[in-house]
């Protein structure tokens, strides 16, 4: 029925979408849903191309960056997918994601994302690790990378400024103050403060 497997799935989920009332969010995962993926590059995907014009434009977008377990995300890699999306992308991130390795457990900071990444996103998700309790510093440290986000107040949008507010981030962190080990420090000290609250409880 289709001319190619982009334009049939992106007739569905627009069908989909509008069934449901353009809900504000809604999101689709492209086949191509990251770099290591698309043929020769995201600009140049056919693939994508069709998904970026036939999508409609209240329909977010999942990435996941360079690779599906993204070391490093840059600002000039979103901007490539967001000119072939015709739009932001949502980042899916599995930096910490170990249901493919259950021997691999990230108990680092948030790091490798470049200072203003958020200029480039729709919004990000995070992928963590399937051991609940790993997760304190991944979740810890991406508030801090968020905030400090926030703290620059270079959100194009009205939304982001209003969240900025929202935290008293006037005197905050500014674009770029970011530091993985700083928030690491933190995340340490607020993790033992749970750890010890734990420890209190009846039957620990």
């Amino acid at each position: 029925v289709f001319p190619s497997l982009a334009q049939a799935q992106a007739s569905v989920a627009n069908e989909v979408y509008q069934e449901l009332g353009q809900p504000s969010v809604f999101l689709f995962c492209p086949t191509e849903y990251c770099s290591s993926l698309c043929s020769p590059s995201p600009s140049q995907s056919c693939y994508l191309q069709t998904i970026g014009q036939e999508l409609l434009p209240g329909i977010g977008v999942i990435w996941t960056g360079p690779k599906v377990v993204s070391q490093e995300l840059s600002a000039a890699l979103l901007e490539e997918v967001e000119g072939v999306l015709q739009r932001r992308p949502v980042i899916w991130d599995n930096l910490y994601a170990n249901d493919y390795d259950y021997r691999r457990v990230f108990l680092g900071p948030y790091m490798g994302r470049a200072p203003g990444l958020m200029l480039r996103l729709h919004g990000l998700l995070l992928n963590p690790n399937c051991e609940l309790q790993a997760n304190f510093i991944p979740i810890h440290t991406l508030g801090t990378w968020f905030r400090s986000e926030l703290g620059s107040c270079a959100h194009p949008d009205d939304t982001g400024m209003e969240m900025a507010a929202a935290l008293g981030d006037s005197e905050g962190p500014r674009e770029g103050s970011y530091s993985p080990q700083e928030a690491l420090d933190l995340a340490l000290r607020d993790w033992v403060v749970e750890i010890n609250q734990q420890a209190l409880e009846p039957g620990r």
